[in-house]
């Protein structure tokens, strides 16, 4: 397992108010309870975070009022994605001058299917704008979302450009066999994986922990996973099956408003709910539906 960046980094939701307005008090205290659970730190601005809805002088406050506020530079993961190269190089210079040294970036998916040439050189043109030597940049391959991904070559293509820059990727393909091929053919990065059901086995074979959404509203399950991957027992993996399948429960449900059905269901607080456009919230169909399979886990709720 590579150390660069290890174990349970929740991608952060992000509260608004009804007209879309981003509700820092509920961020911050959001980001505490992370912490607080097990967490090793948080990820700003992720895809479950609605992050690239953001502005970057949006991205910029929150991050200052979070390191702020008590919240180290070191427990923090930023998301520097962005349609304009220019805008990433910002955000990237701006976190890096603020000491918050772990970035993740996806380059820019307004194009369908660019060459491998082109996101190298996103990628490059990014890193060398940012020119900040300590820089540990995490690849964001997420396929489905961007239509394309990190090829093994592209990678290795940019650990060789980038030595001790480009430590790893986040692999949020949700295919078990790719992310144990990245883990196994990657030994000395970090390869973090998002499907929840999946971080175990990766870690076993050399992953080295998660950025994911479920720990949102089960942090301390997914810590247990993380700290001790080869004694999962059958109760938390099956937990963690059940809490997944909400995602379904409905057809075509934005994955963002049920993880946040959920943690308003926890936190009795129906602000939570609330999306910036253009994702909307769920269906009063569909919020029933994500409501009452939430309470039917009962007593198993307690240990997450």
């Amino acid at each position: 397992m590579n150390a660069d960046i290890h174990g349970l980094w929740p991608a952060l939701l992000m509260p608004f108010d009804a007209d879309g307005h981003l509700d820092t008090a509920r961020a911050l205290a959001h980001a505490r309870r992370m912490l607080a659970a097990g967490c090793d730190g948080v990820t700003l601005f992720g895809t479950t975070g609605e992050g690239p809805a953001f502005t970057v002088a949006e991205r910029k406050a929150l991050l200052e009022l979070m390191l702020g506020t008590g919240i180290r530079a070191d427990q923090i993961i930023v998301t520097t994605t962005a349609l304009a190269l220019g805008d990433a190089i910002e955000l990237g210079r701006h976190a890096a001058r603020l000491g918050v040294h772990r970035q993740m970036f996806m380059p820019p998916f307004f194009f369908n299917q660019p060459r491998d040439a082109g996101v190298i050189e996103a990628v490059s043109q990014v890193i060398r704008g940012i020119g900040d030597e300590g820089l540990k940049l995490l690849l964001y391959h997420f396929p489905v979302m961007s239509t394309y991904g990190f090829s093994m070559d592209a990678i290795q293509a940019l650990v060789a450009r980038f030595p001790g820059n480009v430590i790893g990727a986040k692999d949020s393909s949700c295919d078990l066999a790719h992310s144990l091929l990245w883990a196994q053919s990657f030994p000395e990065l970090s390869i973090l994986v998002g499907a929840e059901h999946h971080v175990a086995q990766a870690m076993l074979v050399g992953g080295s922990g998660s950025i994911n959404g479920l720990a949102n509203v089960a942090p301390r399950l997914m810590a247990r996973v993380i700290a001790s991957p080869a004694t999962v027992t059958a109760a938390d993996s099956q937990l963690i099956l059940d809490l997944l399948a909400l995602l379904g429960v409905r057809p075509d449900m934005p994955f963002v408003g049920v993880y946040k059905m959920m943690l308003a269901e926890q936190l009795g607080d129906a602000q939570w709910l609330n999306m910036r456009a253009p994702l909307s919230p769920l269906s009063t169909d569909e919020a029933k539906a994500v409501r009452d399979g939430y309470h039917a886990l009962g007593a198993r709720l307690g240990a997450i």
